[in-house]
């Protein structure tokens, strides 16, 4: 019975410690996360401008948005930009981890460079490439002849968007690289073994033997690599504005842009409902696809 009294009193003191550790965790995520969303809601249902009185319009918001052109301009240019960004990232993310993951000199010194932007912030970096787009590559344009460095990229609606991308993946990288060599290391030195008994070699090996094996790995890469750049911002704001001609004008940008100083707050707080169910709903069915994958292998 004493012994049974002490373990009641531990386990009592653990859950005191669950609890108080659980607890404020839970409130700061409802202040910061579920409060913001709920009221979000609650304003898309109203006409509100952001200042002033505002009345209750239903869902005539939510029913706006599908035939609002400008607002389905942005969902295009988003999606399209977060595709080629998660393939682009993920792509030579894993290429540089395999390089990476071998035994070279100075490996933890570039492991550590190579870092560096993901330190840095997304306004900061897009600035300093704002720079380099607008001045320094077409002066290196001008002086060897190389016409298509001439003019800005970020002036032209064909190649805005590529700018933004290679900003994006630039920072992105060095996430997706630490992952992908942690997943690296976790392949046992044996199924490389076998694998050389059995012929395996070059592709062969990384696509029968390494890949499945880091696979959990890619799931997560893959999901918060399209979450970021759904949720592009920080380059759109400091590199193009939206422009040339609102052709890369991203969800989350024109959210800001048009709620905060458009006077459609409650018109782009339905939007961003809409936009966080979106999210929601590609992550779910990433994991649903990739995790079955992994039941597969």
């Amino acid at each position: 019975m004493g012994n049974e009294g002490k373990r009641d009193k531990l386990w009592t003191k653990n859950d005191k410690i669950f609890l108080g550790m659980l607890i404020p965790v839970l409130i700061l995520f409802f202040c910061f996360n579920t409060l913001p969303l709920l009221k979000g809601f609650y304003y898309g249902l109203t006409n509100y401008k952001g200042y002033g009185d505002f009345d209750m319009v239903g869902l005539r918001n939510f029913k706006d948005l599908f035939t609002d052109l400008r607002v389905g301009k942005s969902y295009l240019f988003t999606f399209k930009y977060a595709v080629v960004m998660t393939i682009a990232v993920n792509v030579i993310s894993l290429i540089l981890a395999l390089g990476l993951n071998r035994e070279i000199r100075g490996k933890s010194a570039l492991r550590g460079i190579y870092f560096v932007p993901n330190i840095l912030g997304g306004l900061v970096v897009g600035y300093i490439f704002s720079f380099v787009f607008t001045y320094i590559l077409p002066a290196v344009g001008e002086a060897t002849g190389i016409g298509f460095l001439q003019n800005s990229m970020l002036a032209s609606t064909k190649t805005a968007w590529l700018a933004i991308v290679i900003v994006g993946a630039w920072q992105g990288i060095a996430m997706n690289t630490i992952i992908y060599i942690s997943g690296l290391q976790t392949v046992p030195a044996e199924v490389y073994e076998a694998g050389m008994i059995d012929g395996v070699s070059g592709w062969k090996k990384f696509w029968n033997l390494t890949f499945p094996l880091i696979l959990p790995f890619f799931t997560i890469n893959l999901v918060l690599c399209m979450k970021n750049a759904l949720m592009v911002f920080d380059q759109i704001m400091s590199l193009t504005k939206g422009g040339p001609s609102q052709s890369t004008e991203s969800i989350s940008y024109l959210i800001y842009n048009n709620g905060m100083s458009g006077g459609q707050f409650g018109f782009q707080s339905a939007n961003a409902f809409v936009f966080f169910v979106v999210i929601v709903v590609i992550s779910f069915l990433q994991m649903k696809f990739l995790g079955g994958k992994e039941e597969q292998l």
